[in-house]
């Protein structure tokens, strides 16, 4: 809303707006504001919740130092998506196609985590949506916001249908897709990093920690993607690819992190609220589609590692079983395994953010190695 003015106004914008043409200072003030509406609403929401009774189930095959969370109020993603996208709409580009398209997903998935946290309240039980609706919804959902994208944005934005890989240069080697594979590979990275994060998300402050990192680390990699130097664009300078106008995606991204930072405030441990999918679920919809935008899906498997893990851990301990009898892990997701093991749940999320950190930078060093 803030840059319609700027543009409304042109040259002739009074001294604050002419701030507005920057996308860094945007990009400050959306996590500033998401920041703000976090810090400032939680306390009310928990009481709400509270007074409501919308507390967290837990599994009861699950490590016994849980137990003493059941009837922590859950669902308090809600303020954590609404916040960032209010902070979006008020400081974004909203001509910007990436901007709508990664708002819709993130809605979207919204809704299914907001319908699967309130079959877990109803039912009083861990298990929630069944599997096989949910899991449909979120690639049907997926889907028809990437036919939208590769049919109507892609061929406007020079977006190339290949696939770039983390340390190499891409005239060295790159991998050229079909146009529908390329959106089915795209949507399966949104449905994967949205259960990642989902999957991650359960112990204190585990999830968002690797979310603010993610979040950051996109943020500047859509700058560097979509921006200009002297007129010349920096993805050039750096071998990136190049998509125009993805780096408005810096600001959602800036948003995401500031409204993760306040709810971390009191999602930390012990915590005073749970995301609940209405949160994960979302997070990572709009982690997945902003790795597709800015054409950095392989990348994010390193930026993403301890998602990935933690989904990986799921499936081989899923089908280890059912294969052979035998669990690979003590219990999965993986971060469970530790605490089976051991370790403090304080540990095991602190360490976690950690390598969190560590891939990010793993990540920065790639442009310059390639």
């Amino acid at each position: 809303m803030f840059y319609w003015l700027h543009q409304l106004w042109g040259d002739d914008a009074p001294g604050f707006f002419r701030l507005l043409d920057s996308s860094v200072f945007r990009a400050i003030m959306a996590l500033s504001t998401a920041l703000f509406i976090t810090l400032l609403l939680y306390p009310w929401l928990i009481k709400k919740l509270q007074t409501k009774q919308i507390g967290q189930v837990v599994r009861n095959d699950g490590p016994e130092s849980h137990y003493k969370k059941r009837g922590t109020p859950t669902m308090g993603g809600t303020l954590l998506i609404v916040s960032a996208l209010v902070s979006c709409l008020l400081w974004s580009d909203l001509q910007n196609p990436f901007v709508w398209l990664t708002l819709g997903i993130t809605a979207s998935y919204t809704v299914i985590g907001f319908l699967d946290d309130y079959w877990k309240l109803r039912d009083k039980s861990s298990g929630g949506m069944p599997e096989k609706g949910k899991l449909i919804s979120q690639l049907v959902t997926v889907g028809i916001f990437m036919w939208i994208f590769f049919a109507y944005v892609a061929p406007d934005v020079h977006y190339d249908m290949r696939l770039h890989f983390p340390f190499v240069k891409p005239e060295t080697f790159t991998l050229e897709l079909p146009t529908w594979l390329y959106a089915v590979f795209a949507s399966l990275v949104i449905f994967a990093t949205s259960t990642a994060v989902n999957l991650t998300d359960g112990l204190d402050g585990l999830a968002i920690g690797p979310t603010i990192m993610s979040s950051v680390t996109f943020g500047i990699l859509a700058y560097l993607t979509g921006a200009t130097l002297f007129g010349q664009p920096l993805a050039g300078w750096l071998l990136l690819p190049q998509v125009d106008g993805v780096n408005e995606l810096a600001i959602v991204c800036a948003a995401i992190a500031g409204a993760s930072i306040g709810f971390l405030w009191y999602n930390t441990f012990p915590a005073l609220v749970f995301m609940g999918d209405v949160g994960a679920l979302p997070l990572g919809g709009a982690l997945g589609a902003i790795a597709v935008f800015t054409k950095h899906e392989l990348l994010s498997v390193i930026i993403h590692g301890v998602f990935v893990v933690e989904f990986l851990s799921v499936i081989i301990q899923r089908y280890s079983f059912k294969l052979t009898g035998k669990r690979v892990f003590a219990m999965a997701p993986i971060h469970h395994h530790f605490e089976k093991k051991g370790w403090p749940e304080a540990r095991v999320t602190v360490r976690f953010w950690i390598i969190s950190i560590m891939l990010s930078l793993v990540a920065f060093a790639s442009l310059k190695v390639r």
